[in-house]
């Protein structure tokens, strides 16, 4: 077992790397949304639309990603993303010579078809790299890498530029662009020198289907109920986790709380403090259903919280919305995954579909901000977290039936 654990180490390592890389292309958006807000005077709806253009790579690219996968292989996969990243980010600097709305539209789309072949194939792998009841703890030590990796991208592109949200031109964005391009390229070639080893779940393999005898009988992938509502509730999830991550600098800035930029830490700081509980507390203490019920009943209480207290408070809450939601993923893919046998890939190819809840949700927060103000466009945030607890009660179990 002991060296079990150091062969999983280095792997770890290297896969957390990249979940911090998935962590900062998403949040360049929270910046990008009150900068385009300004810059090209349009509105709170119109500029979530560069979030929405992210994550709708999602719901397209998600199944031809487990296709590459299936093809080349995880690592390869990942270098590839990189190469995606690096054009998607490229194109922003063009989008601000132009001030084209719609050309930042494309360059986020195809950043984010870099980060769905990255999520399609870090996501499974880490789930898969070791036993499935203890997944939710390394999914929590990816969480930590990512969510850190939101608040700073934002406070990258501030220091590099050298100016307020307020007073930056769209083509100050140049450098830091630059920069980031070559960084991403470092990481595609050190993806593809990774010392990787390629994996697979249990019954995976045709010749192997006694491992998983669930599975064994199906013969399509729409027969797994607990995969499809956990699609469901990741669809949700990732909505609002988005909401509660990617907002927190456009709020404040509609609050004019000086240094905007700052409170992208709110919801990170909340949302490591959870993966921390789950890094000591899964499986050992408290099983991965368990975390997602406490989880959600956190999140739900947060979300109230944020849209009742008055509104210089209430953006102090979403820390405890986004502690909320911390766990929500790490237990969700688990859950999910669990029992697919030789529909793994297929299986995981839905759940990176389903994170196009990430384009849907906030471009709907964005226009409720516009109709009825950033404060309660937060009750987008209820009926999300109140589905997640059902999943989390009953919802996981159907298979068990």
């Amino acid at each position: 077992m002991a060296q079990e654990k150091k062969n999983f180490m280095l792997p770890l390592m290297f896969v957390g790397i990249m979940f911090f890389a998935i962590g900062f292309a998403l949040g360049i958006n929270s910046y990008l949304v009150p900068l385009l807000n300004k810059a090209l005077n349009i509105s709170s709806g119109q500029s979530y639309l560069v979030i929405a253009a992210t994550f709708s790579a999602f719901l397209i690219f998600g199944y031809p990603a487990s296709l590459v996968i299936k093809h080349i292989g995880y690592k390869r996969t990942m270098a590839l993303s990189f190469i995606m990243f690096a054009v998607g980010f490229y194109l922003f600097i063009p989008s601000a010579r132009l001030e084209s709305l719609p050309l930042f539209l494309v360059a986020s789309f195809i950043s984010g078809m870099g980060n769905t072949f990255l999520q399609a194939s870090v996501n499974p792998y880490i789930t898969i790299l070791g036993p499935i009841d203890s997944a939710a703890k390394r999914m929590s030590i990816m969480g930590i890498c990512n969510k850190l990796a939101w608040p700073i991208a934002p406070l990258f592109l501030a220091l590099v530029i050298g100016k307020g949200v307020h007073e930056v031109q769209l083509t100050d964005i140049n450098l830091p662009f630059y920069i980031i391009i070559g960084v991403f390229l470092v990481l595609g070639i050190m993806a593809l020198l990774a010392p990787l080893p390629e994996v697979k779940a249990a019954g995976e393999d045709a010749d192997s289907v006694e491992d998983c005898p669930y599975a064994a009988n199906k013969t399509s992938i729409w027969q797994f109920p607990h995969l499809l509502l956990g699609c469901l509730a990741l669809f949700l999830y990732v909505g609002v986790e988005t909401v509660a991550l990617s907002t927190l600098v456009d709020y404040a800035t509609s609050l004019d709380l000086p240094h905007a930029a700052n409170y992208g830490w709110i919801s990170s700081v909340g949302m490591v403090a959870g993966y921390i509980c789950g890094i000591i507390l899964i499986p050992k203490v408290i099983s991965q259903a368990t975390a997602l019920r406490i989880c959600s009943i956190l999140a739900i209480i947060g979300s109230v919280l944020v849209v009742t207290t008055p509104a210089g408070i209430s953006i102090w809450f979403t820390a405890f919305m986004a502690l909320g939601c911390s766990l929500m993923w790490p237990a969700l893919w688990p859950l999910a995954m669990t029992d697919l046998g030789r529909f793994t890939k297929a299986g995981s190819s839905l759940l990176v579909i389903a994170i196009v809840g990430g384009a849907l949700i906030p471009t709907l927060f964005g226009f409720m901000k516009d109709a009825w103000g950033a404060q309660n466009a937060y009750w987008i945030c209820l009926p999300c977290f109140l589905f997640i607890l059902y999943y989390g009660v009953a919802g996981y179990k159907i298979r068990t039936k």
